[in-house]
């Protein structure tokens, strides 16, 4: 947590490495909690409440996905289909954060999908990452199914804004993330703003950032109290296009 709290992340070399090195890396990803872009297709997919959200209710289940050895498809690997990229996420780092978990520290976010015939809920998208403060680390996303990671940010940020956060970490830009709103700033600029995220509040009237889990249900409270939301995933479309 203290390295976290001073800007720099663990990573491995495999999921079998036993070592762990830290990274501090020049050029820093964040994405603003006001700037998520949220496509029309996805805000139609929020509001149809194709899949069930749920906040640290499958941890583990969810760095396992995230641990999972994932398909790669750069243009000169499109003739072989069964390259795969090894994970970074070693399984002493999993154990770390899976401790983290178990302390309040380390959260995840579940997008589900519910069998029509049996009801049986299968896991298909999520995150996780660290929070602390006004700051939410994330580490990795999956999916399974079209846009089940997406919606799990979109549930990420509703709730980061809900609780009073300030700061979501994406460690490094991807294209994806790009097209999500995430931006790339100098590593000096995002201790800036990790600095921010740790401050006590100033002013009498302000008060401190709720933990994720709290947030994110008091978000589920206001879209069972909000009128005109049919679903919690349309109250979710409609905070986040309002005002986004």
């Amino acid at each position: 947590m203290l390295a976290y709290r001073s800007g720099i992340f663990p990573m491995a070399d495999s999921r079998e490495d036993p070592e762990v090195f830290w990274i501090e890396p020049r050029m820093r990803a964040i994405l603003p909690l006001e700037g998520l872009h949220v496509s029309h297709s996805l805000a139609r997919t929020l509001k149809r409440g194709r899949f069930e959200v749920t906040c640290n209710s499958a941890f583990a289940q969810v760095m396992d996905a995230c641990a999972a050895p994932r398909a790669v498809r750069p243009p000169e690997l499109e003739e072989d289909r069964n390259e795969t990229r090894e994970s970074w996420i070693s399984h002493r780092i999993q154990r770390s954060y899976e401790m983290l978990h178990t302390l309040g520290l380390a959260h995840s976010v579940e997008c589900w999908q519910r069998d029509a015939q049996t009801g049986k809920r299968t896991l298909v998208g999520g995150l996780y990452g660290v929070g602390f403060d006004g700051a939410f680390c994330g580490e990795s996303m999956f999916s399974r199914t079209r846009d089940s990671s997406k919606v799990a940010l979109c549930w990420l940020i509703a709730a980061l804004r809900r609780g009073g956060a300030q700061l979501l970490d994406c460690q490094f830009i991807t294209s994806h993330l790009a097209s999500l709103g995430a931006v790339e700033i100098p590593q000096a600029r995002y201790l800036t703003l990790l600095n921010e995220a740790q401050d006590e509040p100033q002013m009498p009237d302000q008060s401190a950032a709720l933990p994720l889990p709290e947030a994110f249900a008091a978000l589920l409270e206001d879209a069972g109290k909000a009128e005109g939301s049919s679903s919690p995933g349309k109250f979710i479309a409609q905070f986040l296009t309002h005002t986004s």
